[in-house]
């Protein structure tokens, strides 16, 4: 057999025959326990991928679709992954034969005057070899690396679903802030009417003398009022307004969304949470958590092989003469091959600290999924408390706006009687819009409310 054949056959069968130092990997015991606090059923709802869709709302399909093709952020996460997957293809490289191709040409000349031996003054030298090399990797360092690397690709996959999620999660926040607003801003415009013409209307009745002017100036007051909070919703549109900008990829001068006047919301979709373990293992988050958590394993791994001899073939073969006329020539062939071992002796304990440092970190992995995965259900279990609280709150403002109505009528008729102060009408007014705006709000909240539900829950997953 060639030697050459003989060198690579070697290599496989040690390769094959190489074992793994380190733990192989276990993944998290920790559950998230069987229920959750705010919601007694444990079914799921499934959630399409494209969730926001469940909102039937075109403008917010076409904003989310939007952000997610144009982020800045989602782009760069993108480009982490490129480069982590990059650098699995650096790891696996190790684990197959290298070879190298080396060329030389060189011209040597020595002194006359110390060439006594009367040896040739002037000299050249022709080399070409191929030069490859194998890392037997006995112990599994290099394939501990491999895996690392591997889960730190995994990570970056499950950060870059993670950023797809958040932002489309953000975008229907904003998007939902913004229609809020839009819902206030309409309640103060009819309220600003009505003021307008009971200014009107009072102005009328003090020049005729039927008042003393103090209803008269009242009413402008409540006129202005409603001015100002009507300036504060139109600040904070423009804010939300700029955040989806830029949540979709824009400047904000370029960006426009008009008021959908028309629009009113339709139905909130009903999502159920399912079992605690079903959202822990859907979340990228804590996916990504998990993998961290298998690189830090594998790093024990490749730093408990450091302790260990290394074993290395090398070899080179090729052609080297003295002459380029006779450089072809099969008398100019040359071949070498080698096995090199490096075994630890004294290294000031560097491969110690190494070692328990990896260890340390795998703590940390440890304690970041822990927490990670708290963080998880507290998240879930605020969206349910919210949802509930909000439905809870939406029912007494319906019933409150029924009655603070019934109490206006019947102040404006009582004054129009002169049983009573324009104080009392005032009054009775503020009411009215306090409600309104505040029902404009609590249906905004539960809107998103629902949306923190479903990036809580993992957002969209397939049927297995």
């Amino acid at each position: 057999m060639k030697p050459h054949i003989s060198f690579f056959i070697l290599a496989a069968v040690s390769g094959l025959s190489s074992c793994r130092v380190g733990p192989d990997f276990l993944s998290p015991t920790g559950s998230g326990g069987t229920r959750w606090k705010q919601q007694v059923s444990i079914s799921a709802s499934h959630l399409p991928d494209a969730w926001w869709r469940l909102f039937e709302d075109a403008e917010l399909n076409r904003l989310v679709e939007r952000a997610i093709s144009a982020n800045n952020d989602i782009a760069a996460a993108k480009a982490r992954l490129d480069t982590a997957r990059s650098l699995v293809g650096t790891d696996r490289a190790r684990l197959f034969p290298q070879l190298d191709v080396n060329s030389r040409t060189s011209t040597s000349r020595i002194s006359t005057a110390t060439n006594l031996a009367g040896i040739q003054q002037e000299s050249q030298l022709y080399r070409a070899t191929f030069d490859p090399s194998y890392d037997l990797d006995l112990w599994g360092r290099n394939r501990r690396r491999l895996e690392a690397s591997q889960a730190e690709a995994q990570v970056s996959a499950n950060l870059l679903d993670a950023q797809r999620l958040g932002i489309a999660a953000e975008t229907a926040r904003q998007y939902f802030v913004l229609r809020g607003l839009d819902a206030q801003e309409r309640v103060l415009n009819e309220t600003l009417e009505t003021r307008r013409q009971s200014l009107e209307l009072e102005k009328s009745r003090t020049t005729a003398g039927l008042t003393d002017g103090q209803a008269s100036s009242r009413a402008r007051t409540e006129l202005e009022l409603a001015r100002n909070d009507l300036a504060n919703i139109q600040r904070q549109r423009g804010s939300a307004e700029h955040a989806l900008a830029v949540l979709c990829g824009s400047r904000p001068s370029d960006f426009r969304l008009s008021s959908a006047s028309s629009n009113r919301p339709g139905k909130l979709p009903e999502i159920r949470a399912g079992l605690p373990a079903e959202v822990i293992a859907r979340r990228p988050d804590m996916r990504a958590a998990e993998q961290r958590l298998r690189a830090a394993n594998a790093r024990i791994g490749a730093a408990q092989a450091e302790f260990y001899p290394n074993i290395s073939l090398t070899g080179s073969g090729g052609l080297e003469s003295l002459t380029g006329g006779s450089f072809l020539d099969w008398e100019s062939r040359v071949l070498s091959l080698g096995a090199n071992l490096t075994a630890p002796l004294l290294d000031g304990g560097a491969r110690k600290s190494n070692y328990d440092a990896s260890r340390s970190q795998y703590e940390e992995s440890m304690a970041s999924y822990r927490q990670s995965l708290l963080v998880a259900l507290r998240e879930v279990e605020d969206a349910l408390v919210d949802l509930q609280g909000l439905a809870r709150s939406r029912e007494a403002l319906e019933g409150a706006l029924a009655s603070s109505e019934d109490t206006r009528k019947l102040s404006r008729e009582r004054y129009e009687k002169g049983l009573s102060s324009y104080l009392e009408v005032v009054d009775a007014d503020r009411s009215v819009l306090s409600t309104r705006l505040a029902l404009a709000q609590v249906d905004a909240q539960q809107r998103v409310s629902c949306t923190a539900l479903a990036r809580a829950l993992g957002g969209g997953w397939k049927d297995e």
